[in-house]
Order: C-alpha cells, then structure tokens, then sequence
C-alpha cells in the first residue's frame, strides 16, 4: 500500500432493521473520520440515501459498483445489491437477515482480495441470518472458516481485555469441551495478538476458573484441578507469564484484573458480563489469531430503538478506530521480526 493511501475500512452492513446502518452513518457524518481512512459500506447507495433521511444525518455518499471506483475523502458504498428493500425496524426477517449475509460475504471477499485493509462489521441477528447456505452461529465462526488462523473472540478497551476459552457454547457442554489442546491454543492466541496487535512485549495473562471458586479443590468440580492448572502450568513453565485459575466471582469487583494485560473466561458469559459492566459503550469485539482484522461494537442490533434515531454510536466509532491501531500495530510487527540482524562478516585475521 502507498504511503498516501488511506487505510480502507471494509462495513458490513449488518441487519437493517436493527440499529447498525445509523452507528455507521452518524460514526462518518463527523467529517474527521476521513483524515484517518477512508469508509468502504457493503451495501446499497439508495437503501443508505433513505436511511440517511431517517436519521437526518448531512453527510454526501459515493456510491459505486467495483473497487476500483472507491475514492479517498468519500463514504463509499458499494453497491452489492440495486433492488429496494422493505425495512421495518425491530422486526427479525429472514429476508433482511440474507441482506446481511450479502454484505457480509462481499466484504470478507474483498478482505481476502487485499481490496480493503479490515474489516468492521455492523450487528446481525443470529436467528435472521440462518440459512441452508448459512449456518453459521456469528461473525466469529463464519470469518474462522473463510480466513487463515484459529479465531478467538477478544473484547478490548483500552485498559481491559477479555479472551474467551469457549464463546458461543451452551453451558451444558462447557467442561466437556475446555481441553489441555483448547486451552493452549486460546492463551497463545491471545499471546500473540497481546504482542503483535497491541505492542505488549511481556504480555502478563490471568486465567478464571471454570467452576465457581476454581472449584475449592475439587469440592466444587474437578475440571480446575485436572484441566486447568495442570495446563497453566506448562504455559507458564514454557516462559509465558500466566496465572491462574483465579476465582471469577471477586476477581473484577476487587480490581485485580488491572494488574494483567488480559483476562482469558472459561466461557461465554463469564467474561462479557464484567466486560460490558465495565465498558459498555466503549468496548470491541476483536476477532483476534486471523490472519486479517476484524472489530465491531459490543452490542447488538438493538431492535427496541431501531429507527428512532437513540443509538450511540461510540462503540462502532471504537471499533474503527480499534481495526486501524491493530493494522498499524501489525505492520510494526512485522517490519521489526522480518529483518534480525544479519550476522556481520567476521574481520580477516591479521598474519
């Protein structure tokens, strides 16, 4: 990429019944948003025209209809489909739900063909998007198979963030499926992405346990005793500084947690309830261990304020700016560990 070029953000538009298209456009109705990059919408010009209107957003759209046209300085929408659409805001539909699959394949295409640099998406319904052709349970999921790496669902701020053992699991199967191999791969996940997308050199890990009290030694479940610890152990004898399993239930309320870099939960709501309590608003959802970036905000669609023109787009904003510091942050990365420093030729020895 030349160094005058702005970083493309790819947008999926999410459900457009939900609150997803107005974080978007109010995110880029602040003028500013374009010294830093330049918006790629997936989507269509006319659908985001009308939905301008809604929300009485002043901002111009340039619509197009292949990479080639996207121009730095304008909000581009590329136009994935011309035919108009019936929005009812905070109605799930099966209907709008295929048009944020559409957005969302196109912008992972475009991803995967270096056209766009991230990716940020707007928020699905999980039950809308399902289809004999999709059947994918999230973002998370459906970017874990069509890109390169082992995905794991990161929540960050600034000063807080979250790596998830099991994401989109039912509670049921949670210790059944958290494994030596699981967790070894999740915390050197997160390692990785603590030192290449966030520039932490010595990253400093802590690891909840999975049942309440880490178990009580065994009183309370055998899973910490005999998964967990044990598996701590050799990550942390292999150099990696890691602790744990720490009790969850007093963990974020006695502040512990700012002495880590990261937090890894043994589960989906153990992490995300602190989190959001603690950010919400502010926080990310960071797809981290791909090889490319994707962010989106930490809520959901939000039906009971579509269209009413409530939504606060701070986190979407995060998410942006989140994707872009990582981009950065990675390319860093990589300039540094690509070139050690070569061996010089040894002196010739004097006679």
């Amino acid at each position: 990429m030349k160094k005058e070029e702005k970083i493309r953000v790819g947008i999926s538009i999410g459900d457009l019944n939900g609150i997803g298209s107005e974080v978007i456009l109010k995110t880029f109705e602040d003028s500013r948003m374009l010294d830093f990059c330049t918006p790629v919408i997936f989507a269509s010009v006319k659908i985001l025209s009308f939905l301008k209107k809604q929300y009485t957003i002043n901002s111009n759209l340039h619509g197009v209809d292949k990479t080639s046209q996207i121009l730095d300085g304008k909000i581009n929408v590329l136009n994935i489909w011309k035919e108009p659409v019936d929005i009812n805001f905070g109605e799930e539909n099966e209907k709008i739900g295929s048009y944020a699959v559409k957005s969302l394949e196109a912008a992972t295409r475009a991803l995967k063909n270096n056209e766009v640099d991230i990716l940020v998406t707007a928020p699905i319904n999980k039950s809308s998007i399902q289809s004999d052709a999709f059947k994918f349970p999230g973002h998370t999921d459906y970017l874990d198979q069509e890109l390169e790496g082992n995905s794991l669902m990161f929540m960050i701020t600034e000063d807080l963030k979250v790596g998830l053992l099991t994401d989109h699991v039912a509670l049921k199967d949670i210790a059944d499926t958290i494994t030596p191999e699981l967790i070894e791969e999740k915390i050197n996940t997160i390692y990785t992405s603590l030192k290449q997308d966030f520039g932490i050199s010595k990253p400093k890990i802590a690891v909840l346990g999975i049942n309440p009290h880490s178990g009580d030694n065994g009183v309370i479940g055998k899973e910490d005793e005999e998964v967990l610890k044990p598996t701590i152990k050799k990550i942390n004898d292999s150099g990696k500084l890691v602790y744990g399993p720490y009790a969850a239930d007093s963990f974020f309320g006695s502040n512990t947690y700012k002495a880590f870099d990261a937090i890894v939960a043994s589960y989906h709501d153990q992490g995300l309830i602190p989190f959001k309590t603690l950010s919400f608003g502010k926080g990310v959802n960071y797809t981290a261990g791909l090889d490319q970036i994707r962010t989106s905000p930490d809520h959901g669609t939000a039906f009971e304020i579509a269209g009413k023109n409530q939504a606060d787009h701070s986190s979407f904003k995060e998410a942006v700016f989140a994707a872009l510091k990582i981009y950065k942050n990675r390319r860093q990365y990589a300039e540094i560990t690509k070139n050690p420093l070569k061996k010089q030729p040894r002196k010739p020895q004097k006679k």
